[in-house]
């Protein structure tokens, strides 16, 4: 008797890994740097982080009505949009201003362009342009930690380390950055910025934890933070502080390497890596601005399908 073969369409290797699966991983590695939020800056952090993510979820839940598609709330990336979103907020953003970004997010940059899997720009970073061309002095009052692991201090008006060094506060940060309590409190966090990108610690953490869990490539994270810390070296600034200020880490392990806005291909993901830090370097040290990993992510979304294009591999024969 003949053995009976079976004909399918692809794809022929399957993975148990699926949306909600990639998602609650994300979640999970994001929990360090918004725990780190919560206790360096306040509770208002918290409500912040609930604000984006239930304003994402119901938009999420309204808009797929209104226009009759399946709804997809149950996959998580509305609540990784939220959180994300958050993360990118000063503590101090008022919640209608935070809520108006999570609909932002969900609404016109993610559901508009056909939903999950067709949007062009990261949700998250797209909504924080918006906000910031919108109300521009809510999203740049900062505030100094309310706590320190050197005790508590005062909550105040803060400009963050990168302004401070652009020149528009004060001078002198770079003569102290060889005290010992300068950089433990750069890399726990204790400084001003938004509410989840100040502690590397915790964003590193969680960035681990997504390598290990295979969810992300190491190509995109290594190259952006190394271009940043060798172009930095090359054009006569501090290296060390350049990655540990703002916001390179948040922007390397968890928005530079959103599956639908970066490359598919490995050389692809070497060359979006590289070209982002580059942008965060010329935008930092020669543009008005003095922070630059939202725009320079922004940017490469718009390179992607261009780099995917130069560089899929041959189909095989030709």
């Amino acid at each position: 008797m003949e053995q009976q073969l079976d004909v399918s369409v692809s794809p022929h290797i399957k993975d148990k890994a699926n949306v909600q699966k990639i998602m609650l991983d994300v979640i999970i590695a994001l929990i360090p740097a918004g725990i780190a939020g919560v206790y360096i800056f306040g509770i208002h952090s918290l409500y912040v982080i609930l604000t984006c993510v239930i304003m994402a979820v119901i938009s999420e839940w309204v808009i797929q009505k209104i226009v009759g598609v399946k709804n997809t709330v149950d996959d998580l990336s509305a609540v990784v949009t939220g959180i994300l979103l958050a993360y990118c907020l000063p503590p101090s953003i008022p919640l209608w201003i935070a809520g108006i970004g999570a609909v932002a997010a969900i609404v016109i940059v993610k559901n508009l362009f056909g939903g999950l899997g067709y949007n062009i720009f990261n949700p998250a970073l797209a909504s924080r342009a918006i906000l910031l061309a919108s109300w521009p002095a809510a999203m740049t009052y900062f505030i100094k930690p309310q706590m320190s692991f050197f005790g508590a201090i005062d909550t105040v008006a803060s400009a963050t380390p990168l302004t401070v060094i652009k020149g528009f506060a004060y001078k002198g940060l770079e003569t102290s950055l060889s005290n010992k309590e300068v950089w433990f409190n750069l890399i726990l966090g204790m400084r001003g910025g938004a509410i989840g990108e100040t502690s590397c610690l915790a964003i590193l953490l969680g960035g681990i934890y997504l390598l290990f869990r295979k969810v992300i490539d190491w190509r995109i994270p290594f190259t952006f933070i190394g271009t940043v810390l060798v172009m930095s070296f090359i054009l006569g600034r501090d290296p060390l502080f350049n990655i540990f200020t703002g916001g390179v880490f948040l922007g390397a392990f968890f928005m530079a390497t959103d599956y639908v806005t970066s490359p598919v291909t490995p050389l692809g993901r070497l060359i979006f890596g590289i070209f982002s830090g580059l942008l965060v370097v010329l935008i930092r040290f020669y543009g008005g601005y003095p922070e630059g990993v939202c725009y320079s992510i922004l940017i490469m979304n718009i390179m992607v399908p261009t780099i995917d294009k130069f560089t899929v591999p041959k189909t095989f024969g030709h």
